[in-house]
């Protein structure tokens, strides 16, 4: 079996430096890609490295916190399996872990042996998810690889973006777990399918700006998929730096 790369974000440098320790120990085939003292450097690693099997995480951090930091990583990559270790047993942090998909919370310290346990349960989910071959109920009974399903993915985007559309509504359609689609979709078209929905939606906001004067702003954010005008000329503006009306009259 391939290592498994994980990525540990604690604020204190001795609890960081001991939990990568721990779980080198634990189990060599877990192999600590990142150690990080807040979720802010977790992303931008994600963003322009690679993208873990395995987050753990403390809650209290500076710049992004560990729920802020998990929210993200299920937004964007929900294959990503995930782990809170906290000082703090509150209810409402439990609470909000399961509702995460957070596969366990665990309170400092850590035992030794309890982190073993928890990494051979591990190591048997994300082996489990590392196959590669899916039979999706939208074509045929034969066998389809990753690549041939991401491909087909990304055609029934191109058809549909400029509708509402969720990776679970993908994932039914092609009956493929949610997870599992997400992680071999960034893998084969090289970003999650919300990004690669945002592109396509985005692209083609940028073609009726220039091209059809006779729609307003509101109007092209509807053809592309984004019927609320502030969300659309919020978004806009986060991936290109300026919102709508500023980009159609820099075409003028």
């Amino acid at each position: 079996m391939n290592p498994i790369k994980v990525i540990v974000a604690e604020d204190e440098p001795l609890l960081l430096k001991t939990l990568v320790n721990q779980i080198q120990q634990a189990d060599a085939l877990f192999d600590v890609v990142l150690a990080a003292k807040d979720g802010e450097s977790v992303l931008r690693y994600m963003e322009s490295k690679q993208v873990p099997d395995l987050i753990i995480t403390d809650i209290h951090m500076p710049i992004l916190n560990g729920i802020g930091l998990i929210k993200a990583v299920e937004r964007d990559y929900p294959s990503v399996k995930k782990i809170i270790i906290s000082g703090y047993s509150e209810f409402e942090y439990a609470q909000q872990a399961l509702k995460l998909n957070v596969i366990e919370y665990l309170l400092k310290p850590v035992k030794i042996k309890e982190l073993e346990n928890l990494l051979s349960r591990l190591k048997i989910l994300i082996e489990s998810d590392r196959s590669d071959i899916i039979s999706p109920s939208i074509l045929t009974n034969r066998q389809y690889s990753a690549e041939e399903i991401v491909k087909t993915v990304e055609e029934f985007i191109k058809s549909n973006y400029t509708r509402e559309l969720s990776l679970e509504e993908m994932a039914k359609q092609f009956n493929i777990n949610a997870p599992h689609l997400s992680k071999i979709f960034l893998k084969y078209a090289g970003e999650p399918p919300s990004k690669y929905i945002i592109s396509l939606r985005l692209n083609e906001a940028k073609q009726l700006l220039s091209l059809k004067k006779e729609l307003s702003v509101k109007e092209v954010g509807e053809s592309v998929g984004y019927p609320d005008p502030f969300y659309f000329s919020r978004i806009f503006k986060q991936f290109t730096g300026m919102t709508p009306t500023e980009y159609r009259s820099r075409l003028s």
